[in-house]
């Protein structure tokens, strides 16, 4: 810079300040800074470029230390804070849960089916139905050693009444009856029965070729008997079983010969409205003495309490 140009700028006599000394240990002159930025200034203009905005010059009061002291024309943007995205939640809160949120099928919603009717499949205090849930579920015992004289050698008087139980039975079931005089009124000779196997009506006469046609039924066979628990009773047990008169029905002999030793599962009488009555007996039966009942059996039984009378009572005796 000449000594006029210096003069003008810093006046005359006027020393020029120097800037701090440089990296190789001489002062610099502040004309030559601002000589140098008149260049940079002049090329800009010359060539029609913007000219690009110059940060203020770094001043420093004295020698410079590690960190100069920086004046800015205007303040630096100030760098964006960037949150934290937030942790997601663990995979076990969010999975829905399956049970709450899906609707019931119509399958699922609806009851399980059965073979009785929901809390009557039971029954009353009192009825059949009833009585039948209390009788156990088995397989049939073979019929292995099974004679008609373990339950006693022909009738017998249970009730101690000077008649044995046939007599008792037919003066019990025939309406219009006759006895043999000299008997106590015990032995009939005739009568009519109205046969509840078959709801026809019998005329009952006692003698050779005739007393068969009036038959007193085993309502429990003795045989089916031995096959569901009566091996294990006792002699006497076995007889009284044979001449109780709840298990005990005079009925038409062709039936009976029909039905032989079978339960509820494999024959039923061929008169409909007594068969409400005829499985009662036999529940009653089973039950009076701790018989079994095959799954066949009872499942019979019930269905025909369930769906005909389920108020049917439990018989007498």
């Amino acid at each position: 810079m000449s000594s006029s140009a210096r003069s003008t700028l810093f006046g005359a006599g006027a020393k020029e300040p120097q800037l701090p000394r440089n990296g190789f240990g001489s002062a610099v002159p502040l004309s030559a800074v601002l000589l140098a930025l008149g260049l940079v200034l002049t090329s800009c203009a010359g060539t029609g470029a913007e000219t690009p905005a110059v940060a203020a010059p770094v001043i420093w009061s004295e020698a410079p230390s590690a960190e100069p002291l920086v004046i800015w024309s205007e303040a630096p943007e100030p760098t964006p804070i960037v949150a934290e995205p937030a942790p997601e939640p663990a995979l076990e809160e969010t999975r829905p849960t399956v049970e709450s949120s899906k609707s019931p099928s119509p399958e699922s919603a609806a009851p399980t089916a059965s073979s009785g009717t929901g809390s009557g499949a039971k029954g009353k205090p009192g009825t059949t139905l009833h009585q039948l849930a209390g009788i156990p579920v088995k397989g049939r015992a073979p019929k292995t050693g099974y004679e008609r004289s373990l339950f006693g050698s022909g009738w017998k008087d249970p009730d101690r009444n000077g008649c044995d139980a046939r007599n008792d039975m037919l003066r019990r079931d025939l309406g219009g009856i006759a006895v043999k005089p000299g008997t106590n009124g015990c032995v009939v000779t005739s009568g009519v029965l109205s046969d509840p196997f078959t709801g026809k009506r019998i005329d009952f006469v006692r003698g050779q070729g005739t007393s068969t046609q009036v038959q007193i039924d085993h309502v429990v066979a003795l045989s089916d008997a031995w096959q569901k628990g009566a091996q294990k009773m006792s002699e006497q047990q076995r007889v009284s079983f044979a001449n109780d008169p709840l298990n005990l029905l005079a009925v038409d002999g062709p039936s009976n010969a029909s039905k032989g030793d079978s339960d509820a599962a494999s024959w039923l009488p061929p008169n409909k409205s007594f068969r409400c009555s005829y499985v009662a007996r036999q529940t009653a039966v089973k039950a009076k003495h701790g018989l079994w009942m095959t799954k066949a059996e009872h499942e019979g039984i019930k269905r025909i309490l369930t769906t005909q009378c389920p108020n049917q009572t439990v018989p007498a005796g």
